[in-house]
């Protein structure tokens, strides 16, 4: 499901924007975009976001800035140190492969990230990572209600829709026993035909035969399957927490059966209500992808 969520705060002598979205997705995957300074940080945001949500594509970004000055710049002689020496290695190797490579000014090196740091005083991270987590928690409760909202009204198509393949099904069961005198007075039909054309016929081997064709014909266990597969559906979306994994596999059961009958439906009508079934299940599994 989809969700967005967004805070604003401030404290500790620093203002962030805090900004939460979310889109479908078969797994949880979470993107975050938080600074790296704030230790910390996020291995407590990864741990709010795996205990609240389970399933969709989520981005977490968090921009942290001074109220006041800036602060001095320091150079950070341990990462300059890091880089120069990456340098002189990289610069070796192409002298050695007979590579030319442009020199580096020292304005290039200091935008290197790390080389350069800003220093905003003294900062407890502690209480700042405390008091950003409190807003992230509004912000993701916020998010959740969002889906929490999407999530009812697809209950509501989804139930229609439910409801429209149960009509479906049982169109189907009443098509099938209507059939089944037809199918008998054709396969007596054939058989007849066979035996005037043959001699010396093994009747127990045509009777095995029929027998066969009949079971091949009968979708009667598909039928009942569909049945079923609604009632775990109903049953499903009564139960609280996450089930669009569970759902999500359902509705292959679903398409399944749905397939499995028209393959052996044998007739005009039984065929036409097993493609509309098709074309309802096809609908319900991308309204499924949305499910939590």
């Amino acid at each position: 499901m989809t969700g967005f969520a967004s805070k604003q705060g401030s404290g500790h002598g620093f203002v962030w924007g805090l900004e939460l979205r979310g889109v479908n997705g078969k797994g949880l995957d979470l993107r975050l975009r938080l600074p790296d300074w704030i230790e910390g940080l996020e291995i407590e945001v990864r741990k709010r976001l795996n205990s609240a949500l389970s399933r969709g594509n989520i981005q977490v970004s968090l921009r942290v800035s001074s109220e006041g000055a800036e602060g001095a710049a320091r150079l950070d002689t341990g990462q300059l140190k890091a880089v120069l020496d990456a340098m002189t290695e990289i610069e070796n190797e192409a002298m050695n492969k007979g590579l030319s490579l442009a020199p580096s000014t020292a304005a290039d090196i200091v935008g290197l990230r790390g080389v350069l740091t800003t220093e905003a005083g003294d900062v407890d991270h502690a209480a700042l990572r405390a008091t950003i987590l409190t807003d992230f928690d509004h912000a993701l409760s916020d998010f959740r209600k969002m889906r929490d909202s999407e999530g009812q009204k697809l209950a509501e198509i989804l139930d229609r829709q439910l409801s429209e393949v149960d009509s479906l099904v049982n169109e189907a069961a009443n098509l099938a026993e209507m059939r089944a005198p037809q199918q008998q007075e054709r396969l007596k039909t054939q058989l007849a035909r066979v035996l005037d054309n043959a001699d010396a016929v093994d009747e127990a081997r045509i009777a095995q035969e029929q027998a066969m064709i009949a079971v091949k014909a009968d979708v009667t266990e598909e039928i009942d399957r569909l049945k079923a597969h609604i009632a775990a559906a109903r049953e499903l979306m009564g139960t609280k927490g996450a089930i669009g994994r569970k759902f999500d596999f359902l509705m292959q059961e679903f398409n399944r059966e749905a397939n499995t009958l028209c393959s052996k439906s044998g007739d005009a009508e039984l065929t036409r209500v097993g493609l509309s079934l098709k074309t309802l299940i096809d609908q319900m599994r991308e309204q499924v992808q949305n499910v939590e």
